[in-house]
């Protein structure tokens, strides 16, 4: 009987389920799985991009922890591709390997002035509130007034977050020093725009939701957004999300603080649509001053046109949140458009010739853009899985495929690779460090002390 010996590299949702559904998958040959990741800790995203009052998509991790404490897939986390292994290292010891790497870059908004000082991109901020170890510890929250451009869920974390008192995320696994970060915060005001209308909107209707029930925040929304076209009346009465959607903004509509009435908060938070991005304008020092946009209106058919009404809003920083992008991984074709690998359904394919490339396979945002929710990487992982299962006869033929080969290859280059045990003990460890406070965990941001822990060294 064959043994396929495959590598994964990218311990979060794709990467684990990826490997979940070949082991359970029907197949004539045994199957051994060694996961890399580049984090101390797996769950990729589900731990450092999402935000930490979000429990309910947290609990995805308890789903993926399963997977991984049957004991049949190997986890070598805080090892880097191209750098600890590379690909030549995988062809020498697997048969194939399948990349679920993810996109953690932010996309670019290409308008005047974005390079401003108090120009941000989410996804930093995102890697920040959620203690990622390879971003800087401190986070300038000096701004008032703050603008996120984007209508997705991410824009409304962006949002939530900054607009969230700090004590109200203790119970959370925020870690201390984004907490005190928080708490220092100047902000009162966080204005979100979105290029179309509210019934256009990428958010779902829980994230919308939450921004309501925030403690001592007013949500301001403007009835000039609300006069909707045959399209937007159409989305609303066929598509429940949407409906549900209208429903709560319009509910906020009969709120004091609507249209910036007045109401009794110490924050607000308002949502702009039919804004169109055109500049963010500089002071004389280079900072961020205001935020430049051009009014639009309903084309009839769930677009928007520009009506050449320019406004500007007063800001002191304002953060990008139009999306995430990828980021090419050596000795792979990527594909710097759209930020993924090359491939047909999972199998990579040579940036120009379009031909297979043998060995070489994509699951989750490296294979088809950021997209999509979570839940969606496990039909991406099955079409993928499936062409593996049947291109046995292109796979790699390893020199050398014995388990021991990859330990004693790390331990050579001085890795300080870290394993499923190591995870084990990082995690209890952050649990009993929330446990005097009632807080879920508090997690250990430094990657030297996730190793060190994981290690027990």
């Amino acid at each position: 009987m064959t043994k396929l010996r495959l590598a994964i590299v990218g311990a979060g949702p794709a990467g684990i389920y990826a490997a979940d559904i070949l082991l359970k998958a029907e197949r004539k040959f045994d199957v051994s799985i060694d996961l890399f990741e580049q984090l101390p800790a797996p769950y990729g995203l589900v731990r450092y991009g999402v935000a930490p009052d979000h429990p309910r998509i947290k609990g995805i991790i308890t789903a993926l922890r399963e997977v991984l404490d049957r004991g049949d897939i190997r986890l070598f986390g805080n090892v880097r591709f191209g750098e600890d292994i590379t690909l030549d290292d995988l062809k020498h010891h697997y048969n194939a390997v399948i990349f679920a790497t993810g996109a953690i870059r932010d996309s670019d908004l290409d308008i005047p002035g974005i390079d401003a000082a108090g120009s941000y991109g989410a996804a930093d901020f995102v890697s920040w509130f959620d203690g990622h170890p390879d971003v800087p510890r401190e986070w300038p929250l000096d701004a008032e007034s703050v603008a996120v451009i984007g209508n997705g869920n991410v824009a409304l974390d962006v949002a939530r977050m900054l607009a969230k008192h700090a004590e109200d995320l203790l119970p959370t696994e925020i870690p201390d020093n984004v907490h005190a970060g928080l708490a220092a915060s100047a902000v009162t005001d966080v204005h979100v725009f979105g290029r179309r209308g509210p019934a256009q909107v990428k958010f779902t209707p829980l994230e919308l939701r939450e921004l309501g029930e925030l403690r001592d925040v007013d949500m301001v929304v403007y009835d000039e957004d609300f006069d909707y076209d045959e399209a937007s009346k159409a989305a609303i009465a066929s598509n429940k999300q949407v409906m549900v959607i209208d429903r709560v903004l319009q509910s906020w509509r009969q709120r004091p603080a609507a249209n910036n009435a007045g109401g009794e908060a110490s924050r607000r938070l308002h949502l702009h649509f039919y804004a169109k991005p055109l500049e963010v304008v500089k002071d004389a020092e280079g900072r961020v001053a205001a935020f430049r946009y051009e009014r639009t209106r309903p084309d009839g058919e769930g677009g928007v046109v520009g009506t050449g009404e320019i406004r500007e809003v007063p800001i002191q920083a304002i953060y990008r949140a139009v999306g995430y992008f990828g980021s090419p991984l050596p000795g792979v074709p990527f594909d710097k458009r759209h930020g993924v690998i090359p491939n047909h359904e999972g199998q990579a394919l040579h940036k120009d010739s379009n031909e297979r490339v043998s060995g070489v396979y994509a699951t989750g945002w490296i294979k088809r853009g950021p997209v999509g929710l979570i839940g969606h990487t496990k039909s991406d992982a099955m079409e993928t899985v499936r062409h593996l299962i049947n291109d046995q006869g292109s796979w790699w033929q390893p020199a050398d495929s014995s388990e021991g080969a990859i330990p004693a290859l790390l331990a050579e280059r001085g890795v300080r690779w870290t394993d499923l045990d190591g995870w084990h003990r990082l995690d209890e460890h952050e649990i009993a460090l929330g446990a005097p406070h009632e807080r879920a965990r508090v997690k250990v941001v430094p990657r030297d002390e996730m190793v060190t822990i994981s290690r027990g060294e």
